[in-house]
């Protein structure tokens, strides 16, 4: 339900749930820490998948740690942290996305692109072509702002996060997990440390919660804050275009529900 905040959803994932998750997980990734292989997985996969199963709700599973790696990013001068789960925990990420997309899809904001089932970053700059160029003669665009949010996923603010999950989940399998995905260890050469902001990139969920946060700080607080200044004085507003992983059509004042015309927002 929109809005309201959920506190059953785990009895869902059952092993039918855990082979669907297991089906959506690439089998061709690096290996975690554990060194474990899907080919090696599946060699006792409805097995191994109970026993998953078993631990996730009862509460027995530890998070392994992710294995770091740095790859080259596209200026040829920095590099990314990357990090790699484990096969069995990719699985388990898979199912707890499964269960809590369907939820929050219900609340982003439709011009949200990334990281977002059936959208892309072509549909995101084919939303800025038209809200810009297709549209000038009616409403002309005078800026466009592209912004990029540095070393994100590796500063995420942890309490931040909760509260805000707080908001629409309070199943405590769910969360249980969550947490411990949070507080899971970084396995870099050989050494092993523990993070106390950010989600690993890589981890298949960490898309997912950091379009959550992002929803929170950027869209609805772009809608609510900045939005009824472009509603009083639309010449005045920037046009903003961001880089991050979540943004939005943006809202009127008194209630904050309505898209405004004059604003313009995409994320690919």
């Amino acid at each position: 339900m929109r809005g309201k905040a959920l506190t059953s959803l785990s009895h869902h994932i059952d092993g039918a749930w855990l082979l669907e998750a297991w089906r959506r997980t690439r089998k061709d990734g690096a290996v975690g820490v554990d060194g474990q292989s899907a080919k090696q997985y599946a060699e006792n996969l409805h097995g191994n998948l109970a026993d998953l199963l078993d631990r996730a709700k009862s509460g027995r599973y530890k998070a392994p740690p992710v294995r770091r790696v740095h790859i080259p990013k596209g200026d040829g001068k920095s590099t990314r942290p990357i990090g790699i789960p484990t096969l069995e925990d990719k699985v388990l990420q898979r199912a707890i996305v499964m269960a809590l997309e369907p939820v929050y899809e219900a609340d982003f904001k439709s011009c949200s692109y990334g990281f977002r089932p059936g959208k892309s970053a072509h549909d995101a700059l084919e939303a800025l072509w038209q809200q810009s160029m297709g549209a000038w003669h009616e409403r002309p665009v005078r800026w466009v702002l592209d912004v990029d949010i540095k070393s994100y996923f590796d500063t995420l603010h942890h309490p931040h996060l909760r509260q805000m999950l707080d908001k629409r989940i309070r199943d405590g399998v769910i969360r249980r997990l969550i947490d411990k995905w949070l507080k899971a260890g970084v396995m870099e050469k050989g050494n092993l440390s523990y993070q106390d902001a950010g989600t690993p990139q890589g981890g298949v969920i960490s898309p997912l919660l950091s379009n959550i946060y992002l929803h929170e700080v950027l869209d609805e607080w772009f809608e609510c804050e900045v939005q009824p200044g472009c509603v009083a004085a639309p010449s005045s507003c920037a046009t903003p275009t961001t880089s991050s992983s979540a943004s939005s059509a943006k809202k009127t004042p008194g209630g904050c529900s309505k898209s405004c015309p004059n604003a313009l927002s995409a994320t690919a």
